[in-house]
């Protein structure tokens, strides 16, 4: 019986398999890369896409930010404009008020009363003088009120002191400035009520 040598085709096999599985290794490898490269050029793409996307909100950012800016100077302005108005305002009506105050602290000063200092802050006046004697600071307090300019006389500090024989009395009384123009009191027909004047009575102040 003949006998048949097999090894060199096992052989020649083997070696068959092993160079397809090189080659499937090959080109898996080669596969991965290209996905790879794939999954990482889109991904490049998406984040350059989503970076030009920020650099665009940025710039919008920025100009909304300098438009905000520019706003807040134009209130600044508007805000010293009517600062600068209201005070304006303020100068014009106390200008008026003035002349009538002056007016006032001249017809309320009753006989045996002068006045020697006079300080406003804010709406508070504060008066300082001489007098005869009590009676007189009392009459001039009312005078005061019935004046219409000046509102809630009250009486600081009253006492003899010398100086002044035929003013013995030194005085200091505080009044709240006021405006009888302003609708306060209204009648049955609406307008508001005018000022009392009182008479004048000859006093001076100094």
């Amino acid at each position: 019986m003949a006998r048949i040598n097999l090894l060199p085709w096992r052989a020649e096999r083997r070696r068959q398999r092993q160079t397809e599985v090189l080659a499937m290794l090959a080109f898996s490898g080669v596969l991965a890369l290209a996905l790879s490269f794939i999954i990482i050029s889109f991904y490049n793409g998406q984040i350059t896409g989503q970076n030009e996307r920020i650099g665009y909100l940025k710039k919008q950012i920025s100009d909304v930010d300098a438009q905000i800016k520019e706003i807040e100077e134009l209130d600044d302005k508007k805000s010293k404009l009517l600062a600068r108005k209201e005070v304006i305002e303020q100068l014009q009506a106390n200008r008026s008020k003035m002349v009538h105050l002056f007016d006032s602290l001249v017809r309320t000063i009753p006989d045996g009363v002068i006045l020697t200092s006079v300080k406003q802050e804010g709406d508070k006046l504060t008066l300082q003088g001489r007098s005869q004697s009590n009676a007189r600071v009392s009459n001039y307090m009312r005078n005061l009120e019935s004046a219409g300019w000046m509102t809630k006389p009250e009486l600081s500090i009253i006492e003899a002191k010398s100086g002044d024989p035929g003013l013995p009395y030194v005085f200091t009384l505080t009044v709240m400035l006021a405006n009888p123009n302003a609708p306060k009191d209204l009648d049955g027909d609406g307008v508001p009520d005018a000022p009392v004047a009182a008479p004048a009575q000859g006093g001076t102040a100094s």
